[in-house]
């Protein structure tokens, strides 16, 4: 009898869970880079366009209480790594292509990166429109497809600037959405269920990530900017299209294999990142914040938080307070909110790497983007101005969660800069954050009844127990932690 009332309680909440998702999908936007319009003059910096990813605004909210400051180490497996890799704590912008070759912008741009903080940037080099932004050489895949557009001028130059200054240079892939190859290679793409090309909501195309020989395509452009002096590649977009009408897109059972999306993203950034480690390069990956704490937006997109970190040098988790619906971290307006958001965010984040710890011998840094923008999109009284205060509020937020990195998005390139320390004041705050963490208590990592076991599974249950089919219903969306 108990186990008929667990299942049917089990399954209606189920059912409920999906009916209310269905009902409530939300439009999470990623603010991309106008300045990659073709039409940019490159005189200058153009106003923010908005390209809207959908996901389901399923966030697990954080409990109360303030951040934690110890960071746990977990021992490394024994795994050949490059020689000549050098860490860097850091604290970098987001740079489109375009204004790079702007000599005003670029001027204000070094004064500013020499006077504060920051010490790197995240430059497109396949963009958003799927073309490679320098003249690529030695690349027969690029060669092959055409897709050079060369929109910095002169990269040698560049980087040669880059390192005078001392800043950290991260070459930012944009994988599984690529536009380009919908027109010269369109059999790489998603398609529809009548045979056509599938386009998001940009009338964008993607790519089909169970092409593997698309891999070898992003592998080829990642070896060459390490050739070319980048310190890091970043790929964003590695992961599945999430916008109206891509669920129905079609796959060819003999390439899926029984592969679902978790496993063939997860497949594909371990085949960059064995394929790319030996160039002495750092490799990192770029995930919606919303599936650290979600189960349905890791399956819906095909990034899974802890597998993926278990892979790469460095996580990116897009964790900008405008991207979270009402009501996650128990916040009314998460935008509003930006240390209290940020906060939860990377609460979760500790969370999930440390339950996952023990089951991988190397796990990968955190390094969150945050919000460099306003989301003036959400409508009067939800959102508020991110000037220097606010972006202030989040990179504490970070140092409270006990991380140490951290990267602005603006699309329009357009930063804030009082909300940034000078050299030698973060080299202080350092010292102090350092003091801080030294001084409190070790951090309890245990995980408790009450953050694993749901309260209407406890009411439902006698004596506690649950029977190995019981747990079998409830395992399908997680594994079940009980206690003795």
């Amino acid at each position: 009898m108990v186990i008929k009332k667990l299942r049917s309680k089990r399954h209606i909440l189920f059912a409920m869970v999906f009916f209310i998702m269905a009902i409530l999908l939300t439009s999470c936007r990623r603010y991309e880079p106008a300045a990659l319009d073709p039409d940019y003059d490159g005189e200058t910096v153009p106003e923010t366009t908005a390209i809207e990813v959908s996901t389901a605004a399923s966030e697990a909210q954080a409990d109360e209480g303030g951040g934690q400051y110890a960071e746990e180490e977990t021992e490394a497996e024994p795994i050949e790594e490059p020689d000549n890799r050098t860490p860097v704590k850091v604290k970098g912008i987001y740079l489109a292509s375009k204004p790079l070759g702007n000599e005003s912008f670029m001027s204000t741009f070094w004064d500013n990166m020499d006077d504060t903080e920051l010490n790197a940037v995240v430059i497109d080099i396949k963009d958003d429109y799927g073309r490679i932004t320098y003249d690529m050489q030695n690349v027969p895949m690029v060669d092959e497809l055409g897709a050079v557009s060369a929109d910095i001028d002169d990269l040698p130059a560049l980087m040669e600037q880059f390192k005078e200054h001392g800043i950290y240079t991260i070459a930012r892939i944009v994988s599984m959405r690529d536009p380009y190859i919908g027109e010269v290679k369109p059999e790489w793409c998603l398609t529809n269920p009548d045979g056509t090309i599938y386009k998001d909501n940009s009338g964008y195309t993607w790519i089909n990530p169970y092409k593997t020989e698309y891999w070898d395509y992003l592998v080829s452009i990642a070896k060459q900017c390490a050739r070319d002096g980048f310190d890091e590649i970043q790929f964003d977009y590695i992961r599945f299209c999430t916008d109206r009408g891509a669920n129905d897109c079609v796959f060819d059972e003999e390439e899926t294999r029984g592969r679902d999306k978790i496993s063939i993203i997860t497949e594909a950034v371990q085949y960059l990142y064995d394929n790319i480690r030996e160039e002495d390069v750092y490799i990192s990956c770029d995930v919606f914040g919303t599936i650290i704490g979600s189960s349905i937006d890791a399956r819906s997109v095909g990034q899974d938080y802890a597998q993926l970190a278990s892979i790469v040098d460095y996580m990116c988790p897009m964790i900008y307070p405008s991207h979270y619906a009402a009501g996650n971290f128990g916040l009314d307006m998460p935008d509003k909110h930006p240390y209290e958001s940020i906060s939860g965010a990377l609460k979760n984040s500790r969370s999930v790497l440390q339950r996952s710890a023990s089951d991988s011998g190397r796990q990968a840094g955190v390094r969150p983007w945050l919000q460099a923008f306003t989301a003036s999109w959400l409508g009067s009284g939800n959102y508020i101005e991110y000037d220097a205060e606010a972006v202030r509020q989040q990179i504490q937020a970070v140092y409270d969660a006990g991380y140490d990195e951290w990267i602005l998005w603006s699309a329009s390139v357009s930063y804030d800069y009082d909300g940034l320390l000078s050299p030698e004041e973060a080299e202080e705050e350092y010292e102090h954050i350092l003091e801080s963490r030294a001084a409190l208590p070790p951090e309890e990592t245990a995980l408790t009844p009450e953050e694993t076991f749901p309260s209407e599974l406890s009411d439902a249950l006698e004596n506690g127990d649950l029977s190995a089919e019981d747990k079998a219903i409830l395992e399908q969306d997680g594994p079940i932690i009980t206690y003795e």
